[in-house]
């Protein structure tokens, strides 16, 4: 599929025209290459990485590096999406000079047009300075994986008043520090709508609901290639992993029974050359 390359103010058009986004991670070139083709608005290149391809057990040990390494293979697989880079833990954290240099990493050397980071009120500082330096922020409240051990685990958040206005707060406080949209994660569909709804900017929901203004699922997820645990908000679309054990098991059977490979999968030489040879 032809396409101009998507940028952040398209993203904000489509919101104002009421088109929905489509957004969903990759971490290779193939992957990227099939989703931009598919006509996939958005591809994150998410720290969801350690888990679905690294096998971390969380995202906390994923590195700039790791990061860098795998962005580098999707910006060459993917023309016209627009592609954000998720900035890794501790990677904004400590100050908004190391925020600015890290996220200014991931478009030099990344070849990223945007990068995302997780919190609210705590990181609005942090993507004011990093808008004011020129690169386009996309936010991310609700449950954040990067700091999952102070939200009790992999849990649903703003559940009651107190937490949900805490992201209702935090979304506006985005808006208003520069962030030129906002994923939410696992919170009710009803305080999504009311997010959505306040925002002038995209709302992109991931177990947020049929409101936001768009919806980015894990790639592993809706492929089923990653079976450690599938969120309830994870539609599997086509289960990879089921054919691809019965691909791997069909090839261990055909060359222990010498049936792979066949005259068909090899090379020949002529037979006068071959007589030539001792």
């Amino acid at each position: 599929m032809d396409r101009k390359k998507v940028t952040p103010v398209d993203i904000k058009q489509m919101k104002r025209e009421g088109r929905k986004i489509t957004m969903l991670t990759a971490y290779d070139y193939p992957t990227a290459l099939l989703e931009d083709r598919a006509g996939i608005d958005i591809i994150l290149v998410g720290d969801s990485v350690g888990m679905t391809v690294l096998g971390y057990e969380n995202t906390i040990p994923v590195t700039m590096e790791e990061m860098i390494h795998h962005t580098k293979a999707v910006t060459r697989g993917a023309k016209s999406a627009l592609i954000i880079g998720d900035m890794p833990f501790m990677s904004y954290h400590t100050s908004e000079r190391e925020a600015i240099l890290n996220a200014g990493r991931f478009i030099k050397e990344g070849g990223v047009d945007a990068v995302k980071l997780e919190g609210g009120a705590s990181v609005k500082e942090i993507v004011r300075a990093i808008v004011k330096a020129g690169i386009p922020v996309m936010g991310h409240i609700g449950l954040t994986p990067q700091t999952i051990s102070m939200l009790g685990g992999f849990k649903v958040q703003g559940k009651d008043a107190q937490t949900a206005q805490r992201i209702i707060d935090d979304a506006l406080l985005l808006e208003e520090a520069g962030a030129f949209s906002v994923l939410l994660e696992a919170i009710p569909a009803p305080i999504a709508k009311r997010i959505t709804e306040r925002l002038k900017i995209p709302t992109i929901g991931i177990g947020a609901g049929p409101h936001c203004d768009g919806q980015v699922l894990v790639v592993h997820d809706m492929l089923g290639l990653f079976d450690r645990f599938t969120p309830k908000f994870a539609k599997r679309y086509v289960n990879l992993s089921e054919q691809m054990l019965k691909a791997f098991e069909a090839y261990r059977e055909e060359v222990r029974k010498g049936e792979f490979p066949t005259d068909q999968h090899s090379f020949h030489i002529d037979e006068k050359e071959l007589s030539k040879v001792k």
